[in-house]
């Protein structure tokens, strides 16, 4: 599997209290998009990268990919990001699902970093296994985040989509993060 040229650090922590406070956004790049996401309480730290290929193209391992026909964090509607369901990837949403129906991470933070240095703080509000469409992302009318990962091996119908809603956003201490 390909190496991203820059790998994010495992040493994300969650806070007591989320970081960063609400602030006012009122202009967003064109050229806005996700290049990193973490579920710091899966110890889930992946960069985040156009799929090279199209729409059609199996999926890379150690990152996770955007749908460019939706959004990207800030501009009002569903950000969605995919990954395979294997260690070090998306692997422990698929685990945590199998339990209780993902009830633990109803209320996990998500962590989103963008090219313009900014990060966007979510809430996990819903797990949903077994879907086969992405109806609800495509008609989100507000700010939303949708995980999603395999429920099988290449070919099982169905995929597990975790949403979750914007809480805040803010510019990044150190750009390097992003």
């Amino acid at each position: 599997a390909p190496s991203p040229s820059t790998s994010p650090s495992a040493t994300v922590e969650p806070t007591e209290s989320p970081t960063p406070a609400p602030t006012a956004s009122p202009t967003i790049p064109a050229d806005r998009v996700a290049t990193r996401v973490s579920v710091p309480a899966l110890k889930i730290d992946l960069p985040v990268i156009l799929p090279p290929g199209g729409p059609n193209a199996y999926p890379l391992c150690d990152v996770a990919m955007y749908i460019r026909e939706l959004g990207q964090p800030g501009e009002g509607k569903a950000t969605y990001l995919y990954a395979h369901a294997r260690e070090d990837m998306f692997l422990p949403l698929l685990e945590q699902s199998r339990r209780n129906g993902g009830a633990a991470m109803i209320g996990m933070f998500v962590q989103v970093w963008t090219n313009d240095e900014q990060l966007f703080l979510y809430e996990i509000t819903e797990v949903r296994p077994h879907q086969l469409d992405l109806d609800d992302a495509v008609n989100a009318d507000h700010e939303q985040l949708w995980l999603q990962t395999s429920e099988g091996p290449r070919g099982t119908p169905g995929k597990l989509q975790v949403v979750a809603e914007f809480l805040s956003s803010g510019a990044v201490a150190d750009p390097a993060e992003a």
